[in-house]
């Protein structure tokens, strides 16, 4: 299983590489995230140049996308040729975005009626999109979920690990990586979080 972690000029180092490390924890397993990028050089809102993993054509054969967020997202979701290299299927993949990433999914059309999660600073543009942005860290219905704010990308990665892998994939690769002394902490409040995600996943399927 293979994971785009798509990684736009300008973005937030934080939400790639958190959500990209975190997965790459179950590489073993079979569970694979790649940075994947429109050209093959990209920088960061901080100045970090990084070489792209995989081009973006690999979106259309990934088992799931994540959308990451930057300062450059709005100019993203403005560029319908970037937009076209994005052909995303709900139907078959897993998708999640992470801050201003739910940007790219409102402008794509994919978050339908259900809320998202989104950083303070992006929440007004999502909203502009007609979008309810929740108080929360995480939101999933289906195969789509959106998170807000940076760390929220660990609760984002648990997510997919989980939905793959199941959750004791997810506990181990949270607990690999949560600070000593905090590890059984750290993974119960991850989970919760996913958890919560999974209710409105059961809850939007009961209703279909």
């Amino acid at each position: 299983m293979q994971v785009a972690v798509v990684t736009f000029d300008g973005f937030n180092e934080l939400d790639s590489f958190i959500a990209s490390a975190l997965i790459n924890r179950c590489r073993k397993d079979g569970l694979e995230a790649f940075i994947t990028t429109p050209t093959p050089v990209v920088t960061s809102m901080n100045g970090v140049e990084v070489t792209g993993q995989r081009p973006m054509e690999f979106v259309a054969d990934a088992d799931v996308v994540l959308i990451g967020s930057g300062v450059k997202t709005r100019d993203v979701v403005a560029d319908d040729r970037l937009l076209s290299m994005l052909p995303l299927d709900s139907s078959r993949q897993l998708i999640g975005s992470q801050c201003s990433g739910a940007l790219v999914l409102a402008r794509l059309g994919l978050l339908g009626g259900m809320p998202a999660c989104a950083d303070m600073t992006s929440r007004p543009f999502v909203e502009a999109y007609g979008v309810t942005v929740l108080d929360a860290p995480l939101h999933a219905e289906g195969n789509i979920a959106t998170a807000g704010g940076c760390l929220a990308s660990q609760y984002l990665a648990a997510w997919v690990i989980t939905r793959t892998l199941g959750e004791d994939a997810a506990r181990g690769a949270i607990g690999y990586a949560a600070p000593v002394g905090e590890q059984d902490e750290t993974v119960e409040r991850v989970m919760r979080a996913v958890h919560a995600g999974e209710v409105a996943r059961a809850k939007a399927s009961s209703m279909t």
